[in-house]
């Protein structure tokens, strides 16, 4: 074999970052042994896998055949590793979850994974749904848990369970002592919004969508616990998950806003790279995610410790 599990190393964390210095760091390698690693493979083939575009290196054609190979080798180098060190083959598994699965489902998961397997390592990226699918596809996360639609080609989805949004407001807010409430006077409301890029601010937009009007956006917020807290304070309306909203409806502090006309259900998904190979350790994440929503028919309905 002419090449070396360094060299394909080496030569994905390059494609990764688009950077020799910043894929140097990140392999712990001084800059002079990332170049030479990569200059030697090339060498030894007679071939070039990336080109330089200014300060950056970007894929060529034959880079991007050689790259997912290159993740699934690497994939299975690291499972035969560690099940020769006696740690059943799980290694190191990177797992990428939207902000409301991120938040209230995937750090239990880990939490019940690691203590099935000790020994075993899970990094958790907590990202808006179109950064989870972009690492999934440049091959920086092993698994994607999103709740948001993905169509990418090169990145396999199977649905996990059904999720619903729920709009809400203030107990004191005057939608708060209404019955259900019409489109156009929502439309009418301030409110307070996920980013762009989220699957939740998606969701709502498509279920908005046979209406001319836009939402009055008084704030854009990335994270789930900053909206609930806005809305309580009185700031305007909102729109998350009702997973999310379970403990504050339980509690009074916030209150549902009835709305027929939207159609607000939509699917948790997993998602991966078409080439990725599944090491044992995703499997058994897998196994694990379905086993937790077993019976289930919506995610609020997840046995969950209650938040006082």
């Amino acid at each position: 074999m002419r090449y070396t599990l360094r060299q394909l190393e080496v030569f994905v964390a390059v494609a990764q970052h688009e950077s020799v210095s910043r894929a140097a760091r990140a392999l712990a390698l001084s800059q002079s042994a990332t170049s030479t690693a990569l200059a030697e493979l090339e060498r030894q083939f007679d071939c070039r896998l990336l080109d330089r575009l200014g300060k950056r290196l970007k894929l060529n054609a034959l880079g991007f055949q050689l790259l997912p190979k290159a993740v699934a080798l690497l994939d299975r180098a690291e499972e035969v590793e560690e099940l020769l060190r006696g740690q059943q083959g799980i290694g190191i598994l990177d797992v990428g979850a939207t902000l409301t699965i991120g938040n209230y489902l995937a750090t239990l998961l880990i939490s019940d994974f690691m203590q099935r397997h000790p020994g075993s390592r899970v990094r958790l990226s907590v990202r808006n749904t179109r950064t989870i699918i972009e690492s999934v596809r440049q091959h920086e996360l092993d698994l994607g848990l999103i709740e948001g639609q993905c169509e990418e080609e090169d990145v396999i989805t199977q649905p996990w369970v059904e999720d619903e949004l729920a709009v809400f407001c203030s107990p004191r807010h005057p939608l708060a002592r209404g019955g259900p409430v019409e489109l156009d006077r929502l439309l009418r409301e301030a409110w307070i919004m996920r980013e762009q890029g989220s699957g939740t601010r998606l969701t709502l937009e498509q279920a908005a969508r046979h209406r001319r009007g836009r939402f009055n956006i008084l704030l854009e917020l990335e994270h789930t616990e900053g909206i609930k807290r806005a809305v309580e304070s009185g700031l305007g309306i909102g729109c998350v998950s009702r997973l999310a909203l379970r403990d504050a409806f339980r509690r009074g502090s916030l209150v549902p806003i009835a709305t027929p006309e939207l159609d607000l259900s939509r699917q948790f998904t997993f998602i991966w790279h078409r080439h990725k190979y599944l090491a044992t350790g995703m499997r058994e994440f897998l196994k694990l995610c379905r086993q937790m929503t077993e019976g289930i028919r919506r995610s609020d309905q997840i046995d969950l410790p209650q938040v006082p």
